[in-house]
């Protein structure tokens, strides 16, 4: 847990960078205002290569035309992934129309035990569009570190037992596979639903 306030931190530190950088003109003026941290333009979070609860082998690139949300987390986290994913819910379903063309995805950063059955019923029970995808251990680690992604395995109080602590945030996509936004957990299902307002009325 102290990595984690550590990450999200540094993530704070570099969210007030960014707006310092607005305020001395670095910044296009025409740029969206996000709520969340601005990431148009990053050279990371660019493709994934991994296998979905159906066993369809998955890229970026098979969801061009939607707006993406994309969490790593696991099926055992006891609040931050479930609260994600609800949220995620919510805000798909106050959208109306405009919710079908945003895509749920969840990363496992737990393959060892998330098995895909596993994950089609953690999936259906928050919605049933949302995509879960795994990998193998070093898939896994791959994507993490594509998308700057932290997490570790903690020990647990029983003998083999473990939790994983992991980044607690969300990636928006645009609908051309671009990475644009970095939504902190916490931030609330409002900020979730403004910056995909903005996503959704971009022309493609």
């Amino acid at each position: 847990m102290q990595k984690r306030r550590l990450f999200l931190a540094g993530l704070l530190g570099v969210s007030a960078a960014l707006a310092g950088c607005e305020k001395l003109g670095m910044g296009g003026s025409s740029k969206p205002a996000f709520k969340g941290i601005d990431l148009t333009g990053a050279d990371y979070a660019r493709d994934f290569q991994l296998v979905d609860q159906h066993g369809q082998a998955r890229t970026l690139g098979d969801f061009r035309g939607k707006v993406l949300v994309v969490f790593f987390g696991f099926t055992q986290c006891p609040d931050v992934c479930p609260t994600t994913l609800a949220e995620l819910a919510q805000v798909k379903k106050a959208l109306g129309p405009d919710g079908e063309r945003v895509q749920g995805i969840f990363i496992s950063v737990d393959p060892e035990r998330d098995t895909p059955d596993l994950l089609k019923a953690y999936l259906a029970s928050f919605d049933p569009s949302f995509v879960a995808l795994r990998g193998s251990a070093d898939q896994t680690q791959a994507v993490a570190k594509e998308f700057k992604v932290y997490y570790a395995k903690v020990p647990g109080k029983t003998e083999g037992s473990y939790s994983i602590d992991h980044t607690a945030a969300s990636y928006l996509f645009d609908s051309q596979g671009r990475v644009r936004v970095f939504s902190r957990y916490g931030s609330g299902a409002q900020a979730l639903t403004d910056d995909l307002k903005v996503l959704l009325a971009e022309k493609s």
